[in-house]
Protein backbone atom coordinates (compact mmCIF):
# COMPACT_ATOMS: atom_id res chain seq x y z
CA UNK A 1 0.00 0.00 0.00
CA UNK A 2 2.69 2.39 0.64
CA UNK A 3 4.33 1.92 -2.58
CA UNK A 4 0.78 2.43 -4.22
CA UNK A 5 0.75 5.62 -2.15
CA UNK A 6 3.87 6.83 -3.63
CA UNK A 7 2.77 6.49 -6.86
CA UNK A 8 -0.57 8.17 -6.43
CA UNK A 9 1.21 10.69 -4.64
CA UNK A 10 3.55 11.73 -7.57
CA UNK A 11 1.15 11.26 -10.37
CA UNK A 12 -1.63 13.84 -8.56
CA UNK A 13 1.54 16.02 -8.30
CA UNK A 14 1.70 16.10 -11.21
CA UNK A 15 -1.21 16.72 -12.24
CA UNK A 16 -1.28 20.09 -9.92
CA UNK A 17 1.71 21.53 -11.77
CA UNK A 18 0.15 20.68 -15.26
CA UNK A 19 -3.64 22.43 -14.55
CA UNK A 20 -4.71 24.49 -17.42
CA UNK A 21 -5.79 27.59 -18.39
CA UNK A 22 -7.66 28.77 -21.07
CA UNK A 23 -9.15 32.30 -22.38
CA UNK A 24 -13.43 32.58 -22.92
CA UNK A 25 -15.46 35.45 -23.38
CA UNK A 26 -17.75 35.86 -20.49
CA UNK A 27 -20.36 38.92 -21.02
CA UNK A 28 -18.11 40.13 -24.05
CA UNK A 29 -15.02 40.04 -21.88
CA UNK A 30 -11.84 37.64 -22.49
CA UNK A 31 -10.81 35.74 -19.38
CA UNK A 32 -8.23 33.01 -18.65
CA UNK A 33 -10.16 30.77 -16.56
CA UNK A 34 -8.77 27.32 -15.38
CA UNK A 35 -10.16 24.53 -17.48
CA UNK A 36 -12.55 22.57 -14.51
CA UNK A 37 -14.37 25.74 -14.59
CA UNK A 38 -15.48 25.76 -18.43
CA UNK A 39 -19.37 24.50 -19.01
CA UNK A 40 -21.25 24.32 -21.86
CA UNK A 41 -21.97 27.85 -24.20
CA UNK A 42 -18.75 29.00 -23.13
CA UNK A 43 -16.59 30.72 -25.82
CA UNK A 44 -13.29 29.41 -26.05
CA UNK A 45 -10.36 31.15 -27.94
CA UNK A 46 -7.76 28.67 -29.09
CA UNK A 47 -4.35 29.63 -30.92
CA UNK A 48 -1.25 27.37 -32.06
CA UNK A 49 -0.07 25.22 -28.72
CA UNK A 50 -3.25 25.29 -27.12
CA UNK A 51 -4.89 21.48 -25.96
CA UNK A 52 -8.44 22.00 -26.75
CA UNK A 53 -10.04 21.54 -23.30
CA UNK A 54 -13.76 20.80 -23.92
CA UNK A 55 -16.01 19.18 -27.06
CA UNK A 56 -17.21 22.32 -29.14
CA UNK A 57 -18.46 23.55 -32.65
CA UNK A 58 -16.12 25.88 -34.91
CA UNK A 59 -18.09 29.45 -35.35
CA UNK A 60 -15.02 31.04 -36.44
CA UNK A 61 -11.49 30.32 -37.91
CA UNK A 62 -8.69 30.90 -39.64
CA UNK A 63 -5.76 28.34 -41.19
CA UNK A 64 -7.11 26.69 -38.19
CA UNK A 65 -5.26 22.79 -38.25
CA UNK A 66 -5.80 21.05 -35.29
CA UNK A 67 -3.84 17.39 -34.41
CA UNK A 68 -6.12 14.77 -33.15
CA UNK A 69 -3.66 11.97 -33.04
CA UNK A 70 -4.25 11.46 -29.60
CA UNK A 71 -7.79 10.11 -30.49
CA UNK A 72 -7.45 8.84 -34.12
CA UNK A 73 -3.82 7.85 -34.68
CA UNK A 74 -3.55 10.02 -37.43
CA UNK A 75 -0.34 11.77 -36.98
CA UNK A 76 -1.20 14.66 -39.66
CA UNK A 77 -3.40 17.44 -38.41
CA UNK A 78 -7.22 17.97 -39.80
CA UNK A 79 -8.43 21.34 -40.89
CA UNK A 80 -11.18 22.80 -38.98
CA UNK A 81 -13.88 25.05 -40.20
CA UNK A 82 -17.47 26.44 -39.66
CA UNK A 83 -20.28 24.61 -41.00
CA UNK A 84 -22.64 21.59 -41.07
CA UNK A 85 -22.15 17.96 -40.87
CA UNK A 86 -24.43 15.22 -40.74
CA UNK A 87 -25.33 13.50 -36.85
CA UNK A 88 -24.35 10.53 -38.04
CA UNK A 89 -20.70 11.52 -38.85
CA UNK A 90 -17.73 9.49 -37.92
CA UNK A 91 -15.33 11.65 -35.03
CA UNK A 92 -12.74 11.78 -37.59
CA UNK A 93 -15.01 13.36 -40.67
CA UNK A 94 -16.58 16.08 -38.32
CA UNK A 95 -14.23 18.62 -39.42
CA UNK A 96 -16.37 21.45 -37.67
CA UNK A 97 -16.01 20.24 -34.77
CA UNK A 98 -13.10 20.09 -32.04
CA UNK A 99 -12.65 17.35 -29.00
CA UNK A 100 -11.20 17.29 -25.40
CA UNK A 101 -7.45 16.34 -25.72
CA UNK A 102 -6.50 17.52 -28.96
CA UNK A 103 -4.22 20.40 -29.62
CA UNK A 104 -4.30 23.21 -32.10
CA UNK A 105 -1.33 22.78 -34.55
CA UNK A 106 -1.68 25.96 -36.07
CA UNK A 107 -3.71 28.83 -36.96
CA UNK A 108 -6.38 30.39 -34.64
CA UNK A 109 -10.24 29.86 -33.99
CA UNK A 110 -13.28 30.43 -31.53
CA UNK A 111 -15.44 27.36 -30.78
CA UNK A 112 -18.73 27.31 -28.56
CA UNK A 113 -18.54 24.84 -25.88
CA UNK A 114 -21.02 21.69 -26.47
CA UNK A 115 -19.95 19.16 -24.09
CA UNK A 116 -17.32 18.94 -20.95
CA UNK A 117 -15.86 15.82 -18.95
CA UNK A 118 -17.39 12.99 -19.23
CA UNK A 119 -19.98 13.74 -21.82
CA UNK A 120 -17.44 14.63 -24.26
CA UNK A 121 -15.80 11.96 -27.13
CA UNK A 122 -13.04 10.98 -24.31
CA UNK A 123 -15.51 11.52 -21.38
CA UNK A 124 -18.05 8.14 -23.31
CA UNK A 125 -14.61 6.40 -23.89
CA UNK A 126 -13.43 6.88 -19.96
CA UNK A 127 -16.83 5.46 -18.89
CA UNK A 128 -16.47 2.47 -21.15
CA UNK A 129 -13.37 1.58 -19.28
CA UNK A 130 -15.55 1.64 -16.08
CA UNK A 131 -16.63 -1.72 -16.47
CA UNK A 132 -14.78 -4.13 -13.83
CA UNK A 133 -12.60 -5.92 -14.53
CA UNK A 134 -11.69 -9.78 -16.30
CA UNK A 135 -9.45 -11.68 -13.45
CA UNK A 136 -6.65 -12.57 -14.25
CA UNK A 137 -4.80 -15.96 -14.14
CA UNK A 138 -2.52 -14.96 -11.01
CA UNK A 139 -5.29 -13.80 -9.36
CA UNK A 140 -7.34 -16.41 -10.20
CA UNK A 141 -4.29 -18.49 -9.21
CA UNK A 142 -3.82 -17.25 -5.64
CA UNK A 143 -7.35 -17.17 -5.18
CA UNK A 144 -7.74 -20.83 -6.08
CA UNK A 145 -4.54 -21.39 -4.34
CA UNK A 146 -6.32 -19.72 -1.24
CA UNK A 147 -9.07 -22.46 -1.52
CA UNK A 148 -7.15 -25.43 -1.67
CA UNK A 149 -5.60 -24.90 1.68
CA UNK A 150 -8.35 -23.68 3.28
CA UNK A 151 -9.98 -27.12 2.00
CA UNK A 152 -7.14 -28.93 3.07
CA UNK A 153 -7.44 -27.25 6.38
CA UNK A 154 -10.85 -28.22 6.91
CA UNK A 155 -9.95 -31.94 5.67
CA UNK A 156 -7.38 -32.44 8.70
CA UNK A 157 -9.36 -30.32 11.38
CA UNK A 158 -12.30 -32.97 10.81
CA UNK A 159 -9.72 -35.73 11.13
CA UNK A 160 -7.86 -35.05 13.79
CA UNK A 161 -10.84 -33.92 16.02
CA UNK A 162 -12.45 -37.41 14.55
CA UNK A 163 -9.49 -39.08 15.76
CA UNK A 164 -9.81 -37.44 19.75
CA UNK A 165 -13.03 -38.42 19.98
CA UNK A 166 -12.93 -41.54 19.13
CA UNK A 167 -9.72 -41.89 21.18
CA UNK A 168 -12.02 -40.62 24.26
CA UNK A 169 -10.44 -37.32 24.28
CA UNK A 170 -12.20 -34.78 26.45
CA UNK A 171 -14.77 -33.14 23.72
CA UNK A 172 -13.47 -29.40 24.92
CA UNK A 173 -9.58 -29.99 24.50
CA UNK A 174 -10.57 -31.79 21.30
CA UNK A 175 -12.17 -29.06 19.81
CA UNK A 176 -9.79 -26.39 21.48
CA UNK A 177 -6.94 -28.49 19.36
CA UNK A 178 -8.55 -28.61 16.42
CA UNK A 179 -9.40 -25.04 16.52
CA UNK A 180 -5.76 -24.10 17.06
CA UNK A 181 -4.88 -26.21 14.20
CA UNK A 182 -6.91 -24.49 11.93
CA UNK A 183 -6.22 -20.94 13.06
CA UNK A 184 -2.72 -22.15 12.38
CA UNK A 185 -3.01 -23.78 8.96
CA UNK A 186 -4.58 -21.01 7.63
CA UNK A 187 -3.55 -18.76 4.84
CA UNK A 188 -3.66 -15.12 6.48
CA UNK A 189 0.02 -14.37 5.30
CA UNK A 190 -1.03 -14.65 1.81
CA UNK A 191 -2.05 -11.75 0.40
CA UNK A 192 0.74 -9.99 2.78
CA UNK A 193 3.29 -12.51 1.11
CA UNK A 194 1.72 -11.60 -2.39
CA UNK A 195 2.29 -7.82 -2.14
CA UNK A 196 5.47 -7.84 -0.90
CA UNK A 197 6.68 -9.59 -4.06
CA UNK A 198 4.89 -7.43 -5.95
CA UNK A 199 6.24 -4.47 -4.12
CA UNK A 200 9.55 -5.53 -4.89
CA UNK A 201 8.62 -5.77 -8.54
CA UNK A 202 7.28 -1.98 -8.27
CA UNK A 203 10.51 -0.96 -6.69
CA UNK A 204 12.28 -2.24 -9.65
CA UNK A 205 10.22 -0.27 -12.70
CA UNK A 206 10.32 2.98 -10.36
CA UNK A 207 14.31 2.44 -10.81
CA UNK A 208 13.70 2.50 -14.42
CA UNK A 209 11.28 5.59 -14.30
CA UNK A 210 8.25 3.87 -14.36
CA UNK A 211 4.98 4.31 -11.71
CA UNK A 212 3.16 1.31 -10.82
CA UNK A 213 -0.12 3.02 -9.35
CA UNK A 214 -1.55 -0.51 -8.87
CA UNK A 215 0.63 -3.24 -8.19
CA UNK A 216 -1.83 -5.97 -9.38
CA UNK A 217 -0.73 -4.37 -12.99
CA UNK A 218 2.95 -5.82 -12.48
CA UNK A 219 1.06 -9.77 -12.83
CA UNK A 220 -1.08 -8.28 -15.62
CA UNK A 221 1.83 -6.94 -17.64
CA UNK A 222 3.61 -11.23 -16.79
CA UNK A 223 0.08 -12.62 -17.91
CA UNK A 224 -0.30 -10.91 -20.93
CA UNK A 225 -1.19 -12.58 -24.32
CA UNK A 226 -1.57 -9.55 -26.66
CA UNK A 227 -0.72 -6.08 -26.15
CA UNK A 228 -2.42 -3.30 -28.70
CA UNK A 229 -0.25 0.03 -28.50
CA UNK A 230 -0.99 3.24 -30.56
CA UNK A 231 1.14 3.85 -33.46
CA UNK A 232 1.69 7.45 -33.26
CA UNK A 233 3.91 9.08 -30.96
CA UNK A 234 4.20 6.22 -29.04
CA UNK A 235 5.80 4.02 -31.79
CA UNK A 236 6.87 6.35 -34.23
CA UNK A 237 8.43 9.69 -33.71
CA UNK A 238 5.12 11.93 -33.79
CA UNK A 239 7.11 14.01 -36.26
CA UNK A 240 7.04 14.10 -40.31
CA UNK A 241 9.84 13.65 -42.58
CA UNK A 242 10.03 14.02 -45.85
CA UNK A 243 10.93 10.03 -47.17
CA UNK A 244 11.63 11.18 -51.21
CA UNK A 245 10.58 13.30 -54.14
CA UNK A 246 9.56 11.46 -57.66
CA UNK A 247 9.01 12.93 -60.70
CA UNK A 248 5.99 12.39 -62.87
CA UNK A 249 7.56 9.09 -64.12
CA UNK A 250 8.03 7.93 -60.54
CA UNK A 251 11.84 8.26 -60.37
CA UNK A 252 13.58 10.63 -58.06
CA UNK A 253 13.88 14.06 -59.00
CA UNK A 254 16.42 16.53 -57.65
CA UNK A 255 14.13 19.83 -59.46
CA UNK A 256 11.12 18.72 -58.05
CA UNK A 257 13.10 18.83 -54.45
CA UNK A 258 13.95 22.39 -55.50
CA UNK A 259 10.20 23.50 -56.88
CA UNK A 260 9.10 22.05 -53.01
CA UNK A 261 11.63 23.68 -51.24
CA UNK A 262 10.59 27.49 -53.18
CA UNK A 263 6.86 26.92 -52.53
CA UNK A 264 7.14 25.54 -48.57
CA UNK A 265 10.02 28.23 -48.12
CA UNK A 266 8.32 31.32 -49.36
CA UNK A 267 5.08 30.28 -47.49
CA UNK A 268 3.71 32.36 -45.03
CA UNK A 269 0.42 31.30 -44.74
CA UNK A 270 -0.26 27.77 -42.28
CA UNK A 271 2.49 26.87 -40.60
CA UNK A 272 2.40 22.61 -40.78
CA UNK A 273 4.84 20.07 -40.16
CA UNK A 274 4.75 19.05 -44.01
CA UNK A 275 6.67 22.54 -44.98
CA UNK A 276 8.93 21.94 -42.14
CA UNK A 277 9.75 18.57 -43.23
CA UNK A 278 10.34 19.90 -46.69
CA UNK A 279 12.21 23.01 -45.80
CA UNK A 280 14.42 20.58 -43.18
CA UNK A 281 14.92 18.28 -46.19
CA UNK A 282 16.03 20.78 -48.37
CA UNK A 283 18.91 22.41 -46.35
CA UNK A 284 20.10 19.14 -45.50
CA UNK A 285 20.63 18.80 -49.29
CA UNK A 286 21.97 22.94 -50.21
CA UNK A 287 18.67 23.87 -51.43
CA UNK A 288 18.31 27.74 -50.46
CA UNK A 289 15.93 30.77 -51.86
CA UNK A 290 19.17 32.25 -52.83
CA UNK A 291 18.49 33.61 -56.58
CA UNK A 292 14.60 34.08 -56.05
CA UNK A 293 12.84 36.32 -55.17
CA UNK A 294 9.05 36.25 -53.95
CA UNK A 295 6.42 38.18 -56.14
CA UNK A 296 2.86 36.78 -54.90
CA UNK A 297 1.26 34.35 -52.86
CA UNK A 298 -2.18 32.62 -53.16
CA UNK A 299 -2.79 31.05 -49.75
CA UNK A 300 -3.44 27.78 -49.19
CA UNK A 301 -7.69 27.17 -48.37
CA UNK A 302 -9.79 23.94 -47.34
CA UNK A 303 -11.86 24.07 -50.73
CA UNK A 304 -8.67 24.28 -52.99
CA UNK A 305 -6.34 22.26 -51.05
CA UNK A 306 -2.78 23.86 -52.45
CA UNK A 307 -0.69 26.60 -52.22
CA UNK A 308 0.68 28.34 -55.20
CA UNK A 309 4.03 30.62 -54.38
CA UNK A 310 4.83 33.02 -57.24
CA UNK A 311 8.39 33.41 -57.42
CA UNK A 312 11.14 35.50 -60.09
CA UNK A 313 15.00 34.13 -60.89
CA UNK A 314 17.42 36.95 -60.58
CA UNK A 315 18.26 38.06 -64.34
CA UNK A 316 14.84 36.89 -65.64
CA UNK A 317 12.48 40.27 -65.03
CA UNK A 318 10.08 39.12 -67.92
CA UNK A 319 9.11 36.14 -66.95
CA UNK A 320 7.83 34.58 -63.22
CA UNK A 321 7.83 31.04 -61.99
CA UNK A 322 4.19 29.73 -60.35
CA UNK A 323 5.06 26.73 -58.13
CA UNK A 324 1.85 24.86 -56.52
CA UNK A 325 2.12 22.01 -53.86
CA UNK A 326 -1.07 20.67 -52.50
CA UNK A 327 -3.09 17.10 -52.42
CA UNK A 328 -2.63 15.34 -55.31
CA UNK A 329 -5.98 15.28 -56.81
CA UNK A 330 -6.46 19.11 -56.36
CA UNK A 331 -3.25 19.81 -58.18
CA UNK A 332 -3.43 17.27 -61.11
CA UNK A 333 -7.02 19.21 -61.84
CA UNK A 334 -5.16 22.14 -62.34
CA UNK A 335 -2.37 20.52 -65.09
CA UNK A 336 -2.83 19.98 -68.24
CA UNK A 337 0.20 18.17 -69.00
CA UNK A 338 3.51 16.59 -67.39
CA UNK A 339 7.15 16.52 -67.62
CA UNK A 340 8.81 13.45 -69.35
CA UNK A 341 12.34 13.24 -70.72
CA UNK A 342 12.42 17.59 -70.08
CA UNK A 343 9.32 17.32 -72.60
CA UNK A 344 5.70 18.51 -71.48
CA UNK A 345 3.47 15.96 -72.48
CA UNK A 346 -0.17 16.52 -72.96
CA UNK A 347 -1.80 14.87 -69.73
CA UNK A 348 -4.62 11.91 -71.21
CA UNK A 349 -7.15 10.21 -68.53
CA UNK A 350 -4.61 6.74 -69.30
CA UNK A 351 -1.97 9.20 -67.83
CA UNK A 352 -3.96 10.68 -65.56
CA UNK A 353 -5.01 7.28 -64.36
CA UNK A 354 -1.11 6.19 -64.94
CA UNK A 355 -0.37 8.67 -61.71
CA UNK A 356 -2.98 7.96 -59.78
CA UNK A 357 -1.83 4.44 -59.50
CA UNK A 358 1.27 5.85 -58.14
CA UNK A 359 -0.42 8.34 -55.80
CA UNK A 360 -2.56 5.53 -54.32
CA UNK A 361 0.12 2.68 -54.29
CA UNK A 362 2.62 5.25 -52.22
CA UNK A 363 -1.04 5.21 -49.77
CA UNK A 364 -1.00 1.68 -49.23
CA UNK A 365 2.58 1.62 -48.39
CA UNK A 366 1.58 3.93 -45.10
CA UNK A 367 3.01 7.33 -46.53
CA UNK A 368 1.34 11.05 -47.14
CA UNK A 369 1.61 12.02 -50.42
CA UNK A 370 1.57 15.45 -52.17
CA UNK A 371 2.01 16.79 -55.75
CA UNK A 372 3.62 19.90 -57.08
CA UNK A 373 3.10 21.85 -60.19
CA UNK A 374 4.72 24.70 -61.97
CA UNK A 375 4.28 26.87 -64.95
CA UNK A 376 5.67 30.13 -66.54
CA UNK A 377 4.13 32.81 -67.19
CA UNK A 378 4.58 36.42 -68.09
CA UNK A 379 5.74 38.95 -65.21
CA UNK A 380 2.43 40.65 -63.83
CA UNK A 381 2.66 42.64 -60.54
CA UNK A 382 0.05 40.48 -58.56
CA UNK A 383 -1.66 37.16 -59.11
CA UNK A 384 -4.54 35.28 -58.11
CA UNK A 385 -6.40 32.23 -58.00
CA UNK A 386 -7.77 32.16 -61.78
CA UNK A 387 -3.75 31.54 -62.88
CA UNK A 388 -4.26 28.00 -61.23
CA UNK A 389 -4.66 26.24 -64.85
CA UNK A 390 -2.38 24.75 -67.38
CA UNK A 391 0.46 23.72 -65.32
CA UNK A 392 2.51 21.29 -65.71
CA UNK A 393 2.49 18.22 -63.28
CA UNK A 394 6.36 18.18 -61.47
CA UNK A 395 6.17 14.94 -59.34
CA UNK A 396 5.36 13.72 -55.52
CA UNK A 397 6.17 14.61 -52.38
CA UNK A 398 6.47 11.40 -49.68
CA UNK A 399 5.92 12.36 -46.16
CA UNK A 400 6.42 9.24 -43.40
CA UNK A 401 5.98 9.31 -39.30
CA UNK A 402 9.31 7.00 -39.00
CA UNK A 403 9.52 4.97 -36.16
CA UNK A 404 11.42 5.74 -33.39
CA UNK A 405 15.16 3.85 -32.34
CA UNK A 406 13.64 2.13 -29.28
CA UNK A 407 10.77 0.88 -30.47
CA UNK A 408 12.98 -0.68 -33.39
CA UNK A 409 15.02 -2.43 -30.56
CA UNK A 410 11.87 -3.19 -28.59
CA UNK A 411 10.13 -5.05 -31.80
CA UNK A 412 13.59 -6.99 -32.35
CA UNK A 413 13.47 -8.31 -28.49
CA UNK A 414 9.94 -9.22 -28.35
CA UNK A 415 10.69 -11.13 -31.17
CA UNK A 416 13.80 -13.03 -29.75
CA UNK A 417 11.20 -13.80 -27.28
CA UNK A 418 8.98 -15.80 -29.93
CA UNK A 419 6.32 -12.83 -29.54
CA UNK A 420 4.55 -11.92 -32.69
CA UNK A 421 4.22 -8.38 -34.19
CA UNK A 422 1.48 -6.98 -36.42
CA UNK A 423 0.92 -3.48 -37.62
CA UNK A 424 -2.55 -2.72 -38.91
CA UNK A 425 -4.51 0.70 -39.05
CA UNK A 426 -4.59 3.68 -41.33
CA UNK A 427 -2.48 3.21 -44.71
CA UNK A 428 -0.29 0.85 -42.54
Amino acid sequence: MFQEYRASTAVEELKRRLAMTCRVLRDGVELAVPVSTIVPGDIILLSAGNLIPADGLVIEAVDFLVNEASMTGESFPVEKQPGIIKPEAAVSARTNAVFLGTSVQSGTAKIVVVETGLRTVFGAIAARLKTREPETDFGRGVRQFGYLLIRAMVIIVLFVLTVNLLLGRPVIESLLFAVALAVGLSPELLPAIVSVTLSAGARAMGRRGVIVRRLEAIENLGSMDILCTDKTGTLTEGTIVLNGVLDANNRPADEVSKFAFLNAAFETGIENPLDAAIVAAGRTTGLTTQGFAKIDEIPYDFVRRRLTIVVAEDGNQTQHLIVTKGAFSNVLDICSSFERDAVDIPLTSALRTELGAVFEAKGTEGFRVLAVATRRVAAEPHYGRDQEHDMTFRGFLIFSDPPKAEAQRTIHRAGSANSDSSLSGFSA
